[in-house]
């Protein structure tokens, strides 16, 4: 009785640790969500770009270059600041604390279509679903540097 008791026991172990290895890979297979997959549309990145005339350029330049105090959006000052974090950290930098005179002057939406515009000029890809102004959703998708194999 004993023997068997241990027995099974040791196939419960073996099964539950092959079922979670099984879970972790498919985990592990799964997509992040990332800049690269379209997370905003030209039409939003149109709009975008005549708001950020508007609200930011006079600061960050009309080409997004920046200056000597103020932070590029585009190219590698823009990768440095953000790749490896995500979407959702810079929208939440930019609705709380653009433009510096006046944080928070403009809507969620507005800084939505502000950040498709920076997208855009940053080359990643169009998609068919604006990007969303909810911080938690946009929390989900990566800023990768590079276009990732499967992408």
């Amino acid at each position: 009785m004993r023997i068997a008791s241990v027995a099974a026991l040791g196939i419960s172990c073996v099964i539950g640790v092959s079922y979670c290895a099984i879970r972790a890979q498919e985990g592990a297979a799964a997509p992040t969500p990332s800049v690269w997959d379209g997370v905003y549309t030209k039409e939003q990145a149109q709009r975008g770009a005549a708001l950020y005339g508007k609200e930011c350029a006079r600061c960050h330049g009309p080409s997004l270059a920046g200056s000597d105090e103020v932070p590029g959006l585009t190219g590698g000052q823009f990768l440095s600041n953000w790749v490896g974090l995500t979407i959702g950290d810079l929208f939440d930098r930019i609705d709380n604390s653009m433009p510096s005179d006046n944080p928070g002057k403009v809507s969620r939406e507005v800084d939505a279509d502000i950040l498709a515009y920076i997208l855009s000029a940053n080359d990643y890809p169009p998609g068919k679903t604006e990007l969303a102004h909810r911080s938690e959703v946009l929390a989900l998708i990566h800023i990768d540097a590079t276009r990732p194999a499967s992408k």
